[in-house]
């Protein structure tokens, strides 16, 4: 005698239920995290007390002399002043991506390189 199966219910194989089950579960851990972690590190990074608004400033060379400034007196920086104030200046740069208007990533692309005229590494 030939097997049938009763088609009445749709039924989901059980992997699929739990791949369910984690996704959302997924989402809300997801959701509990902060949204811009970016900006967290920005503000309280163990490397430099940034001034407010430092990566918006007109000058190249004022961003690279603030970024110099914080750098030297940071107390909490675990690695050399131009080591922590370049990396700050790289990561902003790479968290910002591709929303970063242009005339702004040249500006702090210029203002690496004033950074190392004023720690003397040219």
């Amino acid at each position: 005698m030939a097997h049938v199966r009763k088609t009445t219910q749709s039924r989901k194989p059980a992997h699929k239920k739990a791949n369910a089950r984690r996704s959302t579960a997924r989402k809300s851990s997801k959701r509990a995290a902060p949204k811009r972690w970016s900006q967290r590190v920005t503000k309280e990074s163990d490397a430099l007390d940034l001034k407010q608004g430092v990566f918006k400033l007109d000058s190249p060379k004022k961003i690279a002399t603030s970024l110099k400034r914080s750098a030297e007196h940071s107390s909490r920086r675990k690695t050399g002043a131009y080591r922590s104030a370049l990396s700050m200046l790289t990561f902003y740069i790479n968290r910002a991506g591709k929303t970063l208007p242009k005339t702004q990533r040249a500006r702090l692309e210029k203002a690496k390189v004033e950074l190392k005229r004023a720690f003397g590494r040219e």
